[in-house]
Order: C-alpha cells, then sequence, then structure tokens
C-alpha cells in the first residue's frame, strides 16, 4: 500500500482525479493552496493527500469562500495541527520528568526541624547521621551536599 504522502500522480492524472483542469492545479500551486512536491526539480508530483486537499479547495470555493480565504483557512489547520503535536510532546516530556520526580521524591523524606534545619531521611530512616542544612530566613542559600 502506498503512504498518503508519497508524491506519485503527474498533474493531468491528479487534475483528473481532482475533477479540476490542470491549469487551476498550477494556479493552487502558485497561491500556496496546495503544493506538490517537484521531481528532479521540475515535474510536479502529486501525493493522495494532495489530491484529498484540491478537493477540499473546490468544495469551500464552491460554498463561495475566497481562495485567500481558504488559503487562510489552510494554514491556521496546520498552525494548529503544529501546536497539537508540541502539546503531545510536551505532555510526553511532562510525563517522563513526572515520573523521575516521584521515584526521586518516593525514597525520601525531608524533615524540618523547629529552628528551621532540614534533615533528608530515606524510607522514614534517616540516611546519614543528623546532616542538616540551615536556611536563611526569606532568602536563597546554597545548598550543601553532604560528603
Amino acid at each position: 500500500m502506498v503512504d498518503k504522502d508519497t508524491p506519485v500522480f503527474v498533474i493531468s492524472v491528479a487534475a483528473q482525479l481532482a475533477h479540476m483542469h490542470p491549469q487551476t492545479l498550477r494556479q493552487y500551486d502558485r497561491l500556496g493552496l496546495v503544493v506538490p512536491q517537484r521531481q528532479g526539480g521540475k515535474h510536479r508530483r502529486y501525493s493522495s493527500r494532495d489530491v484529498e486537499r484540491l478537493r477540499r479547495v473546490a468544495q469551500l470555493s464552491s460554498e463561495g469562500i475566497s481562495l485567500e480565504g481558504i488559503r487562510r483557512m489552510i494554514d491556521l489547520e496546520r498552525q494548529a495541527q503544529q501546536l497539537q503535536q508540541r502539546v503531545a510532546e510536551l505532555e510526553g516530556q511532562l510525563d517522563h520528568w513526572r515520573i523521575r520526580f516521584e521515584s526521586v521524591t518516593a525514597s525520601r523524606v525531608f524533615a524540618a526541624g523547629s529552628s528551621g534545619e532540614v534533615s533528608i531521611k530515606a524510607s522514614g530512616r534517616e540516611a546519614r547521621a543528623r546532616q542538616a542544612v540551615q536556611f536563611a530566613p526569606l532568602s536563597l542559600t546554597t545548598l550543601r551536599r553532604p560528603s
């Protein structure tokens, strides 16, 4: 089975499949509505997805939407798709970091004394012999790691 994005149709075949004149496809290419891939830098090759886009442009045009309006709609749809992909990537990264954070914090318990010292305990037992970090009130200090 051929991938929908594989450019296989020459302009005359793509025009037939989309029920259009080849000159219309050239115009849509110039306007950036449906831009086919080029073979050897010259010859247009249309994919099945390109033919679907051509049919959609024809349908929107027949409904009275201008070519400029159609171009803007297509651009907005592309941007929305890219944003959805970016959101999915960021959600994957967030899940990764959430799992890492939970695995690190699940094995540690932090305890704070009345004078502000913080001690790290592992699984309810002290990880090291009472090594504490003193925090200055309302300021950030550099944490010292136990040697």
